[in-house]
């Protein structure tokens, strides 16, 4: 059904600001004048003191009119009102769409592959653009699951410019636009305010209509989404949030009051749909906006508020409106959009303005996997099943089903095997490599770097729950992983319930035993942080010789013990707690190792194959340095004579004497102590630990923390880096072969 959205015409005289007020403005032009912004005093270049006027029905529906009748376009009624809230002037970008004599639209094009994609160069008013997914935090596990996306088609089977987010119910949301506002912050903490502050936003953000669907049954809402440039709307928001610096919560509060405001219908009016209430809402917002902003630009100098409001609310934006489908990306009508606009977003982050490698090789990896086809087999078979397990569609208790063998067990660590072994098929290899390559632009495309876009594939049912490990594993994988040559070459899953079962016939020749050995066991080590990337600073203290990771676990293979440490390692791993084995002594402190597991050294002189202590009753603890040395027993030896063994206590590095002294100063403080027992607590709750979520936020909210701490308890000193800018150990001096 389409939705017409007959806004009453705006007042354009808002409340305390007369028209002779408004008239005077416009004669002058842009001025430079001073601002401040967290106590600092900058220049604001090209203010004005102006807004543009709010668009009339007519307006908008003279755009709404040419979209419909444009044949370089591919949108209903529905989402050309979407396109028609958001811009400015509607009236001008109605002129983009019209043909004078046979010539093409004024709509920007762009070519990638499978479609060519049309857009809208103009301008929208921030309260109607709302945040996309975020490709920066793809890699993390949220409290808050990402809406399902489905592509949008019309009665012909021909594709919409739009995608559909379907979402639990409104408050799914609501939590899920608060939680991406809040974590673009975190992970971008004051990116762009000062500059949004003095220039305004220069570079145009990247939108396109989006219908919002509820699984409870609520109405859809059209509405439109920024897929490149969330970033630049979050700081635009913190300059309308009150403080000068404001915490991301509050700056989700302040976007959400207005992007997901609804007009209530009154007793006895015509009921009206669900996304017409909050178009209206979000256009009453506008205009109590548009007022705050011309009842202080007329004094000298303006008002901040009103030097916020003129700096933020008009935004530069690039609205695709037109899709041209050329059938060569081997994709379903449904799914091209996306895929095309996921392309134009990876054209920017991947190779320029990039995204963190861990994002990038999410968005690279899922794209890749999806182009994915086998001779053989139904198209939806493959991607309902396998790659839908790749993408998280579907469950690892669904392993047994989707791989067509239930002695298969249900479990993160076998879904980790039966991927890795898919995914190093030659025909799934060679046709993941070949599109991968495609989309990052590149020539060639290492084993190593195969290996990298697996990662955050493997560890999705565990990111949360071993986020301490996490970046380590990360890098572990971008240093060859479990892709060895075993595992690349020919071999079959062993499945088994217990992997103490398979070291036996590994040894006695079994190769399929040996290689499910290799990829279980060194994804466990990875996981828990005991196989770690090739670098020099942590050799002599945490591992005795440098060698890449894929060469480590190799070498496991190779020996009896080594065997057994996989066995060892794959046996104990749990997706849902965290490993003793990963952390240092000191590290451990403050941590509920109750709820940690931990994986044994191995004597192959016992029954069990596990060491014990000189009592013979506790198991000692397997260390990466014991996995190294049995990786290669002759390199360790001749590094043992090197006299390069692990440190002594007393010799630890400065930076783990400052962390025990830290907590030493805050076991001193009690008010502080039971607040972080409170905070930690909740953290360690089953909700948290399945998250990547800190708890103390970001790096900006601890330095909050820490000047609050200062303020109650005296002067503390804390000197050097903030927290979470450490280096860390493992990432000085890498070395790749």
């Amino acid at each position: 059904m389409s939705i017409s959205y007959g806004f009453q015409e705006p007042v354009l005289s808002p409340e305390g600001a007369t028209i002779q007020d408004i008239d005077h403005a416009a004669t002058n032009g842009p001025e430079t004048i001073s601002c401040y912004l967290g106590g600092e005093e900058f220049t604001v270049s090209g203010f004005e003191r102006t807004l543009p006027a709010l668009s009339s029905a007519g307006d908008r529906a003279l755009l709404v009119k040419a979209g419909l009748a444009s044949h370089a376009t591919s949108l209903d009624e529905d989402g050309w009102h979407a396109v028609a809230r958001a811009i400015v002037t509607p009236a001008a970008a109605a002129a983009q769409l019209r043909s004078e004599k046979g010539q093409a639209s004024a709509l920007i094009e762009e070519h990638v592959e499978g479609a060519t994609l049309r857009s809208l160069h103009t301008r929208a008013w921030l309260s109607e653009l709302f945040p996309a997914l975020q490709p920066r935090t793809g890699q993390e596990s949220l409290p808050e699951k990402d809406p399902e996306v489905h592509g949008d088609t019309d009665d012909q089977g021909r594709p919409y410019a739009r995608v559909v987010y379907r979402y639990r119910h409104l408050e799914h949301l609501r939590s899920h636009l608060k939680q991406t506002i809040e974590a673009t912050r975190r992970a971008n903490p004051e990116p762009y305010d000062r500059s949004i502050l003095a220039r305004r936003i220069t570079r145009a953000v990247i939108a396109h209509p989006c219908r919002l669907e509820f699984l409870d049954g609520s109405e859809p809402v059209d509405v439109l989404v920024v897929r490149d440039g969330i970033t630049r709307l979050t700081s635009a928001w913190a300059l309308l949030t009150e403080g000068e610096s404001p915490y991301a919560e509050d700056i989700a509060d302040t976007a959400l009051g207005i992007l997901l405001e609804t007009k209530s219908v009154r007793r006895g009016g015509v009921a009206k749909a669900l996304g017409q209430r909050m178009a209206i809402g979000r256009q009453d917002a506008l205009s109590t906006l548009h007022g705050e902003f011309h009842r202080g630009v007329s004094a000298d100098p303006p008002a901040d508020r009103s030097v916020r409001l003129g700096q933020t609310l008009v935004v530069p934006t690039q609205i695709t409106v037109g899709i041209r489908t050329h059938g060569s990306a081997g994709l379903s009508e449904q799914e091209v959009f996306d895929d095309a606009v996921r392309s134009i977003l990876a054209s920017v982050h991947v190779e320029f303005r990039a995204w963190e490698p861990a994002a990038q090789n999410v968005e690279v990896g899922s794209r890749a996997i999806s182009r994915v086809r086998l001779p053989g087999l139904p198209e939806n078979t493959l991607r309902d099943a396998i790659i839908g397990l790749a993408l998280g569609r579907r469950k690892p208790e669904e392993v047994p089903e989707v791989f067509g063998d239930e002695t298969i067990p249900g479990t993160p660590l076998w879904r980790a095997v039966m991927l890795t072994y898919f995914m190093t098929r030659p025909d799934i290899f060679d046709q993941v490599k070949r599109h991968a390559k495609d989309i990052k632009g590149v020539a060639r495309m290492r084993n190593a770097a195969y290996a990298e876009l697996l990662g955050p594939i493997i560890d999705l049912p565990w990111r949360g729950a071993k986020a301490g490990s996490l970046k380590q594993a990360r890098n572990a994988w971008a240093n060859g992983g479990v892709l060895t040559k075993g595992v690349m070459g020919d071999w079959t899953p062993a499945p088994c319930t217990d992997f103490t079962l398979l070291p036996e016939r590994a040894w006695a020749g079994d190769n399929n035993a040996r290689q499910t050995l290799v990829v279980a066991g060194g994804t466990a080590l990875i996981a828990d942080k005991l196989v770690t990337r090739n670098v020099g600073s942590a050799v002599g203290r945490t591992v005795p010789f440098r060698a890449n990771v894929d060469q480590i676990v190799a070498g496991l293979a190779d020996t009896k013990e080594g065997l057994w440490v996989l066995a060892f390692a794959a046996r104990a791993f749990d997706a849902d707690r965290e490993c003793l084995n990963s952390f240092t002594e000191v590290q451990l402190v403050g941590r509920n190792t109750s709820r940690m597991y931990s994986i044994p050294a191995v004597d192959l002189a016992t029954a069990d194959k596990v060491r014990r202590d000189a009592g013979g009753m506790a198991a000692e603890q397997l260390t990466p340095w014991q996995v190294a040395a049995i990786s290669d027993p002759d390199r360790a030896r001749e590094a043992e004579q090197l006299e390069q063994t692990p440190p002594a206590d007393g010799q630890k590095p400065l930076g783990e004497r400052f962390a025990a002294e830290r907590r030493a100063v805050r076991q001193g403080v009690d008010d502080a102590r039971k607040a972080v027992e409170r905070l930690l607590d909740l953290a360690d709750t089953a909700e948290a630990r399945a998250t990547t979520l800190h708890p103390f936020g970001s790096d900006d909210e601890l330095k909050k923390l820490i000047d609050s701490v200062r303020t109650l308890a005296g002067r503390i000193v804390v000197p050097g880096q903030a927290p979470g800018t450490w280096t860390d150990e493992e990432t000085d001096d890498e070395e790749m072969d």
